[in-house]
């Protein structure tokens, strides 16, 4: 049975990472069960393995954390569920690929529980919102928005790191980096499409669709 574990307040990053290590850890001993922790942290930039110095452009705005999940730039902050996900990838097929487009499945069904069609794109990792309501961008195609991110880490198969999907954090803090290295989209939330959505609507929503997406219930709140 997969734990969930919810946390209140706000999570210090690094002592979230730290915790995640010793998860990760017990799992592999066989000591502990997977694990899907939803968190709130204070606002903070991450820089995944591929991040660029030039993505960071105000880096004085709040605190940086390197660190060695996927992915490039990333903001998180109140507002915004993360999900950090310590599964056994290994049961799962051993594909990591297959495994991160079963994160963005997720994300997308959860998001269909409010109404909110969510996308996935080739070459961006994540999930996207079209803008029709939007001026079309400078290659004439539709706006598109970024409501949620992906970034994970394996370690002997065992997954950690995770999801963010934006409910209703200050969108203006996005604005200290360029997310996840993409320049021509931009980031919304479900309060910003207009849906007075909770953390803890959110949180119900994810519960109930991991098991159509993993075909695996979580243990009952």
């Amino acid at each position: 049975m997969i734990e969930w574990i919810t946390s209140t307040g706000l999570t210090d990053f690094r002592s979230a990472e730290a915790w995640m290590e010793a998860r990760v850890a017990a799992i592999l001993a066989g000591e502990a069960s997977e694990c899907i922790w939803l968190v709130e942290h204070p606002p903070l930039y991450t820089a995944g393995t591929s991040a660029r110095a030039p993505d960071l452009t105000d880096p004085d705005r709040f605190p940086v954390y390197p660190t060695k999940r996927g992915g490039q730039y990333t903001y998180h902050g109140p507002g915004q569920r993360v999900a950090y996900v310590m599964l056994d990838v290994g049961k799962r097929g051993h594909d990591v690929r297959r495994f991160v487009r079963e994160l963005e499945a997720w994300i997308i069904t959860t998001l269909d529980q409010f109404g909110v069609k969510g996308e996935m794109r080739d070459g961006r990792v994540g999930v996207w919102v079209t803008r029709p309501e939007k001026p079309l961008t400078a290659s004439g195609q539709p706006a598109e928005d970024k409501i949620a991110a992906i970034g994970i880490r394996l370690r002997k198969w065992i997954s950690f790191h995770g999801i963010s999907i934006n409910v209703e954090p200050d969108l203006g803090h996005f604005s200290g980096i360029v997310p996840c290295g993409i320049t021509d989209h931009g980031v919304t939330s479900l309060v910003d499409l207009g849906l007075p959505v909770t953390l803890d609507d959110v949180d119900l929503a994810l519960r109930h669709s991991f098991a159509t997406v993993f075909g695996e219930a979580p243990e009952a709140p």
